[in-house]
């Protein structure tokens, strides 16, 4: 997961050097952190967060073969 949300990132920002995702579990879910530059956050939240919600829609997806739930947050 942390993975995928690197590499849809670092696809849609100016400094694909500054993204840092970070990851932490427990029981029920898995929090993934996404960190970008302070320039590029409108560009990963996109008009009306429809960017961040097609990020979130594609790692659900790819994470619905494990019966966690996953949270992207974006900072």
């Amino acid at each position: 997961m942390k993975e995928l949300v690197e590499v849809i990132a670092k696809s849609l920002v100016d400094y694909p050097d500054e993204v840092v995702v970070t990851q932490t579990e427990n029981e029920k879910a898995i929090v993934l952190e996404l960190h970008v530059a302070q320039s590029d956050m409108g560009k990963v939240i996109g008009k009306q967060g429809r960017i961040a919600k097609a990020i979130r829609s594609v790692v659900k997806a790819a994470a619905s073969k494990e019966s966690k739930k996953v949270i992207v947050d974006i900072t």
